[in-house]
């Protein structure tokens, strides 16, 4: 199968056409850096010429409300290009319970890149992801404060970059779900805790304080960004994957 991955050289994308690849599969990476952009559409009809399978991690580059101006151009490129192409199923990635938190703009953003792809005329899959434990110190740098972090209670359920590659090639692979595939780490973790356990992992002196006011999950109401009943429980722990 000729499957094209947008996005294809970042955390999730290399990972993705590396696990293609190995399963026999005709990848190619598209990015910027092999001349495929997609807020302009340059290189896009080369890119997907012949392609049945066209998987977007792209992200926006920024995580406020132009993010959504990103989502709309460049999924509006994409479905055109991938209809002309007769592409026979558009893979995105989102996020496990994106549509549950209309507080944040990225997460709005995410849901209207959603509705573009279900709306787009081509057979589709959705795969949602819980937050990658490769994040969690970019979370905990938004508010530390010299030798304190403040972090609310809000429960995550941390999932390995890897095993969403894992997933997502899965799903690329296989015929379109015309709906939403949600996969999660094993554990949940209040935000606070979540902190504490890096913190120690790392030998980091810094404190937890915990305060449900603090960063931008701080809005998150219940456990919304945990895994929904159905979801694809992968197998990585957050304590084994810090040691690794």
């Amino acid at each position: 199968m000729k499957i094209v991955v947008i996005g294809g050289t970042g955390l999730i994308g290399s990972q993705v056409v590396h696990r293609l690849k190995e399963q026999g599969h005709d990848v190619s990476a598209a990015a910027p850096t092999t001349g495929v952009d997609l807020l302009t559409g340059a290189g896009l009809d080369e890119a997907l010429a012949g392609a049945e399978t066209v998987v977007n991690l792209t992200n926006s580059p920024t995580f406020d409300e132009a993010s959504a101006g990103f989502f709309q151009t460049s999924m509006d490129n994409l479905l055109e290009a991938s209809r002309a192409a007769g592409v026979g199923h558009a893979v995105v990635l989102s996020i496990v319970g994106v549509d549950q938190v209309p507080e944040l703009d990225y997460y709005r953003a995410k849901v209207l890149q959603e509705d573009l792809l279900r709306a787009g005329g081509l057979p589709y899959s959705i795969v949602r992801a819980t937050q990658f434990m490769e994040f969690v110190d970019a979370v905990l740098s938004w508010t530390a404060d010299g030798d304190t972090v403040r972090l609310p209670r809000t429960p995550l359920q941390p999932i390995a970059a890897a095993d969403v590659a894992a997933a997502v090639a899965e799903v690329a692979a296989g015929a379109p779900l015309n709906g939403i595939r949600n996969i999660a780490g094993p554990e949940v973790f209040p935000l606070d805790d979540l902190g504490r356990v890096t913190l120690a992992a790392k030998g980091d002196a810094r404190r937890v304080v915990t305060d449900d006011t603090a960063g931008m999950f701080a809005v998150v109401k219940g456990d919304v960004l945990t895994a929904p009943e159905g979801a694809r429980i992968a197998g990585t722990r957050y304590r084994d994957w810090l040691a690794a």
